[in-house]
């Protein structure tokens, strides 16, 4: 499934008056999973405007970032006004402070004010930390990086969230942008398309998709009309190992 990633991107569609379009082009399309985090700026005050009338539609997952728990309890009380009283995903961003805001999370959980919860980190310097979170079975999901050019997660994570049956997000899909500089020909795509892939953007999204351990991609974009062909790369058919090889290459992993 393709979701719809708010760094940065939903700031910049907002300036350029097309916040509103953007989300319902993705609700439109079937997009259901909309992540953001207090990390991103005004991204949660816009993402809450645009999903006014439609908001039942959204899976929305968003984030504790907090140096105290007051401001992780502001946080919270502040989404649950925003997101209609009550969230979908709630995760600790980058595992800041995670000892002190879980507790909280789960009572959040346990009032039916939190209905999932889960971590982030985008480094593998985290992951270590991310493990010893995930083994607690205090959570329910896990957001991480994962590409062509990223995939760290495959070592340890991946293999534990399978285990233990957790959600997984996937961001940094196109490397934050860097692998989409480097987009090969179109001609060296044409074995993929039996896959509906047609371009390199949903090529990689079509990778990280393709491990089943991956539940959720979720791209950030600031263009309506990107939402369509993102969204299609989050269906079948998979790649198979020579496909995933394939991108692999092309994205210049060895």
């Amino acid at each position: 499934m393709v979701g719809l990633g708010t760094w940065k991107r939903l700031e910049a569609a907002d300036r350029a008056g097309e916040a509103e379009s953007l989300v319902v082009e993705a609700l439109d399309h079937g997009v259901r999973v909309f992540d953001s985090s207090p990390m991103y700026g005004r991204a949660e005050a816009i993402l809450a405007r645009s999903l006014e009338g439609r908001r039942s539609e959204a899976f929305v997952a968003t984030k504790i970032w907090a140096r105290s728990a007051a401001e992780g309890r502001d946080q919270l009380n502040q989404a649950k006004r925003w997101f209609g009283g009550r969230i979908d995903l709630m995760q600790i961003h980058n595992l800041v402070d995670w000892q002190e805001h879980l507790p909280m999370l789960e009572r959040a959980r346990d009032e039916g004010d939190v209905r999932l919860i889960g971590a982030t980190h985008y480094s593998p310097s985290g992951f270590s930390d991310l493990e010893e979170l995930m083994e607690s079975g205090r959570i329910d999901a896990i957001q991480i990086p994962y590409n062509p050019g990223q995939f760290e997660v495959e070592r340890r994570i991946l293999p534990l969230a399978e285990e233990l049956g957790l959600g997984v997000l996937v961001m940094r899909p196109f490397g934050e942008g860097g692998l989409l500089r480097a987009a090969p020909q179109d001609s060296a795509l044409a074995p993929l398309q039996d896959f509906g892939v047609t371009t390199w953007p949903q090529a990689l999204l079509k990778w990280g998709l393709s491990d089943r351990r991956c539940h959720v991609a979720i791209p950030a974009t600031s263009q309506p009309g990107r939402v369509a062909e993102n969204t299609a790369a989050g269906q079948p058919p998979w790649f198979g190992p020579d496909e995933r090889r394939l991108v692999s290459r092309l994205a210049g992993r060895a």
